[in-house]
Parts: structure tokens; C-alpha cells; sequence
């Protein structure tokens, strides 16, 4: 072949070599969570406890010798007041404030469970007093998490024209999604009563037949092998006097799976599993893939009441179900921090575990400061400011307890207030609260911000009242990076940022100017008391010592062997 016909192939073939050279390299991917509900924060409500949205679904006349609506508990200091019957909150009243919840920035409620639960009042067990703990005589399931059917509503929350599909679509037409809180190690009090009472130690299939039945014996007494109403129950104790369910028996694992499609089936978009420690992995890793087999991608996550992070990440790792959990051992230093006036933020700094740590991804878990089974965050109003300020912008998805927008029943525990009533007139005087405007805030920042919501976390300094950090997503056409500035102090608190601060147009959030930071330059600003600033730079990780980081905490974000 002449070198004259060589020469067009030779001109092709530089000419594609120099369009790939001109391509740019496509850029890294920078992301904590790509899980889809990790956008949402989550506002919990106990459905009972909230707005009394339609009075004829009451059961005030429900228990005939044992009532089960409006029970005082005894001994209650003067002013002061806890309830253990129903108390009338419903599916209607959640719906009717769903524009309240959705305003405040929040994507997703998590509701206590729907399930039918006993019509009267518990006989035995330890009285419940003032202040008691794991004390259920005279208590009811306005809670929910007393099933007896977990196939059928309980009657107090649905409304005519108002069933759980019907609520969830409603929900979904609010922009929320629904949580919806599931049990499956536990049913009702089920043994320890004077005399047997209907419902209680019972448990009942779809059409209504009786499965299983505790008949007031303790667990010790059942006879599983002989009498098929106990093959549902483990034969030793667990909770109080609550049902143990066998996790080893299939019919169990059958029948907890069929009731949970059924509710995912009329609109729940994930679950909180309570007490998942309470049953073993495989139950659950069992569990998750028969649920995802008819919804792919169905978010969970699990109550492991444990500060332990070695003992409660094992749920997370795909190999036993991959379920997300409360995160215990950062809430446990969330308190201790937000609690205490002039305490140091570095206490939060090994909770994190954002390399290498216990969990299939830190940023997956669901972080809160406070819930129904523990004593209320006990903080001034600008403790819950601080507090909030933190739970919406590090790592992970937040979650609020009802009322905390307003610092409600704060410090109170169960059977001192933890679950008293809130009520429509106390929403409505919300915009009244401090704490209220600032959650607002930040929780509305939070939903419009994509690093905020599923970014990659890397602390910068974490010293006395000041915490300041960076969040990246960078993925696709979305290339996000936060620097997130706390001041938790007195005073109005100085930060001069420069460490792996990248060049840019920083904008801060908040409103104020702009901050253009040249090449090693920094970021000099003030943040007011009890205060958050974050400043937005939309562009991809360019810098050298950023980029670094931000690769190594991409490749160390999961637990090693998951």
C-alpha cells in the first residue's frame, strides 16, 4: 500500500485521538446515600395523641367493666397529667394538618401502628402510677402495638369515606409519604390476668379465625407441641407480659409477611419495624426479601433500643436483610451534647462512623433526638434549636417527634407525659414557638438541598460551641457542595474556613451576600447565636486535598466486611 493511501487512515486516526484528548474526564462520584426516601425527613406522630379529627370514631363507650377511653394515670403531681386510655386522634385528624406537616419541611409521616388491638382495658401485669416503668395494668392499646389482628383496622382511626388506602392516598396528594409502623415479635399482654379477657394473648387470621391464643397461662405453661393455639408463641418471657412470637415457626413468618403486603398493598411507602432485636436476623432478612419481591426497593428501618452501634448495625448489612435503624448511639450523645449549655460538639464526632464503621451506610439511618419511649429531649428552647439545626443538616434522615416544634412535654418520660395529647390548638399556636420558626427553616433548606439530603459528610471542626463541616453529592447533573457553620453558643461565633476549601461563587442560604473565594484563599463569616449558616457552591470537587477526601470516604463509607 503507497504511503498517499496510508495518509487519509493516519488523519482519521490522529484526529479521533485528539476528540478523546478534548473529552472531559467524566467527573467522581461524591455521594453518602443514593436511597430515595433519604430526601424525605420524617415527622412521627402517635396517631392517638395527635388531633382528634373526627369524634364519632371515639369507642368512648368501648371495655364495658374495663374503659378504655380518657384513663387519668394516678398520682400525678399537681398540674400536671398522663392518660393511658384512648384519647381520640385519628386518620382525619393527620390528614387535616398534613398541610401544617408539609409546610414545616417534612416528606414523610411515621404513624404508630394501625392494627386491631383489645376493646378493653389491660387487668394484669403492674399498675401503672406516676413516673412507673414496663407497668401495664389499667393501660390500653391507644398505642397500637398491642395486635391482635394485624390484618384489620384498628376502629379509632378510620372515618367514613376514610380508610387506610383512602388515608394514604390523601397523604400522597399532600406531598407525604407514609411510614407506617409494624410489629412482628409481639402481639397483645397475654398472660398475668385475673380472669381471661377477650382478645388479649389472641391473635387472628385475615377472615377473622383464631390462630393463636396465650389462654392467660405464663409462658412456661404452653404446651406447643400438643395444643396447636400456642405453636404461635415462643414458651418463655420476653416484654412484660407480651405475646412472644416464635420467629423459628414458618406460620409465623407467613402470616406477619401477608399482613404487611397487605398494608404496603394500600399505600404504606416504608416501614419502622419495632423492636427488630427481638427477633433474629433471619427472620428478617427473610422478612425484607419478601417484601421487596413484591416492592422492589422498600425502605425499612428497625427499633434496636440499644446504644451499642456493634450490636445494632448487624440489621443493616445486606447479608442479613438490609434494614436501616434508629441511630441509639448517636441520639445517646445528641442528648448529652443539646442538653447541656456550654458542652463540646467534638462528643458527637465518634458516633458518626462515616469510615469504616458498624453500619452498611451511616448515612441510611434514621437519626431523632427523642421519641414515645423515652424521656423528651430536656432542653431550653435554644437547645431544640441547636438540636434541630444539627439533626437537618449531618448525616443521616431526620426524624421529630410530635410536638417537639414547640418544645412539648419537654423532659417528660413515659407515664409523666411523654404521650399526652397535643391537639389542634396547639398547632395552630405553633407559629408562636421559636423553636417552630427555626425547624421550619432549616428542615425547608434541608428539602432543597441535595448534599443536605444524601451528601457526603467531612468534618472540619468539631470544638466547643462551633461545628463546622462540608456535605457533597456530586452524581450525574447534580453537583452540590454545603459547608455547613453551627454556633451553638452565647455569643455570635467568628469562623474562618480554609481547609480543602474549594475556589467559587459561595452562597450562603440564608440570605446575606455572596463570598467569593479565590484559589487558597478562605471563607471568613460570623453566625448569630444559637445559629446555623450554610453556604452552597453549586460545581463538581476539583480541588486536589478534596477530592482525596472525599474519594477515601466514598471507599471506607461502609462497614468493611457487609
Amino acid at each position: 500500500m503507497s504511503k498517499l493511501r496510508l495518509l487519509p487512515a493516519l488523519v482519521a486516526t490522529l484526529a479521533c485521538s485528539f476528540a478523546h484528548a478534548a473529552t472531559p474526564a467524566k467527573a467522581a462520584e461524591f455521594v453518602g446515600t443514593d436511597e430515595p426516601f433519604a430526601s424525605n425527613a420524617i415527622y412521627f406522630v402517635m396517631t392517638d395523641r395527635f388531633v382528634n379529627g373526627d369524634p364519632s370514631n371515639d369507642q368512648r363507650h368501648q371495655g364495658g367493666a374495663h374503659p378504655t377511653f380518657d384513663i387519668p394515670v394516678p398520682g400525678a403531681p399537681e398540674g400536671q397529667s398522663d392518660n393511658i386510655g384512648y384519647l381520640g386522634g385519628d386518620f382525619k385528624g393527620v390528614l387535616n394538618n398534613a398541610g401544617y406537616i408539609r409546610g414545616m419541611g417534612f416528606g414523610a409521616v411515621w404513624i404508630t401502628p394501625i392494627v386491631q388491638n383489645p376493646d378493653e382495658a389491660f387487668t394484669g401485669g403492674d399498675p401503672v402510677s406516676w413516673g412507673s416503668k414496663f407497668t401495664d395494668r389499667g393501660k390500653t392499646g391507644f398505642h397500637g402495638y398491642w395486635g391482635v389482628n394485624f390484618y384489620k383496622l384498628d376502629p379509632h382511626l378510620p372515618s367514613k369515606g376514610l380508610d387506610f388506602a383512602q388515608f394514604t392516598t390523601a397523604m400522597h396528594a399532600q406531598g407525604l409519604k407514609v411510614v407506617q409502623d409494624i410489629v412482628a415479635n409481639h402481639g397483645s399482654p397475654a398472660f398475668s390476668m385475673p380472669k381471661a379477657q377477650p382478645m388479649f394473648g389472641q391473635i387472628y387470621d385475615k377472615d377473622g379465625k383464631l390462630i393463636a391464643d396465650h389462654q392467660n397461662l405464663r409462658p412456661d405453661q404452653l404446651d406447643p407441641v400438643r395444643n396447636p393455639l400456642h405453636r404461635f408463641y415462643h414458651a418463655y418471657e420476653d416484654l412484660a407480659q407480651l405475646s412472644n412470637n416464635d420467629d423459628e415457626n414458618p406460620a409465623v413468618l407467613d402470616y406477619f409477611v401477608g399482613a404487611y403486603l397487605q398494608w404496603a398493598g394500600e399505600g404504606a411507602d416504608e416501614f419502622r419495624i419495632d423492636t427488630i432485636s427481638h427477633m433474629p436476623t433471619a427472620f428478617w432478612k427473610q422478612f425484607a426479601a419478601r417484601i421487596r419481591a413484591k416492592h422492589p426497593g422498600f425502605f425499612m428501618f428497625g427499633e434496636a433500643f440499644d446504644y451499642s452501634p456493634d450490636n445494632i448495625g448487624q440489621y443493616t448489612w445486606a447479608k442479613n436483610g438490609g434494614i436501616s435503624v434508629l441511630d441509639f448511639p448517636l441520639r445517646g450523645r445528641v442528648a448529652d451534647v443539646f442538653e447541656h449549655p456550654g458542652s463540646d460538639y467534638a462528643h458527637l464526632l465518634d458516633r458518626l462512623y462515616l469510615t469504616n464503621g458498624p453500619y452498611a451506610n451511616p448515612y441510611d439511618l434514621v437519626t431523632f433526638y427523642d421519641n414515645h419511649d423515652m424521656a423528651r429531649l430536656k432542653a431550653s428552647d435554644n437547645g431544640f434549636i441547636d438540636a434541630n439545626n444539627w439533626l437537618f443538616t449531618a448525616r443521616g434522615i431526620p426524624a421529630v417527634y410530635y410536638g417537639s416544634e414547640t418544645g412539648f412535654e419537654r423532659g417528660k418520660a413515659e407515664h409523666e407525659g411523654n404521650r399526652n395529647y397535643y391537639g389542634q390548638q396547639r398547632i395552630d399556636d405553633a407559629s408562636k414557638s421559636p423553636i417552630y420558626h427555626q425547624l421550619k427553616r432549616i428542615a425547608q433548606l434541608r428539602e432543597k438541598a441535595p448534599a443536605l439530603q444524601r451528601g457526603l459528610m467531612l468534618p472540619l471542626r468539631f470544638a466547643g460551641d462551633q461545628a463546622a463541616f462540608y456535605r457533597v453529592y456530586q452524581k450525574g447533573d447534580v453537583h452540590q457542595i454545603a459547608l455547613v457553620l453551627l454556633n451553638k453558643g452565647d455569643q455570635p461565633a467568628d469562623f474562618t474556613i480554609s481547609d480543602k476549601l474549594q475556589s467559587g461563587h459561595w452562597q450562603p442560604a440564608f440570605g446575606g451576600n455572596a463570598i467569593e473565594v479565590a484559589d487558597g484563599g478562605n471563607l471568613h463569616t460570623s453566625v448569630a447565636a444559637h445559629d446555623v449558616q450554610v453556604y452552597l457552591l453549586d460545581a463538581t470537587a476539583t480541588r486536589a486535598d478534596f477530592v482525596a477526601e472525599l474519594t477515601r470516604l466514598m471507599e471506607e463509607r461502609g462497614h468493611p466486611v457487609n
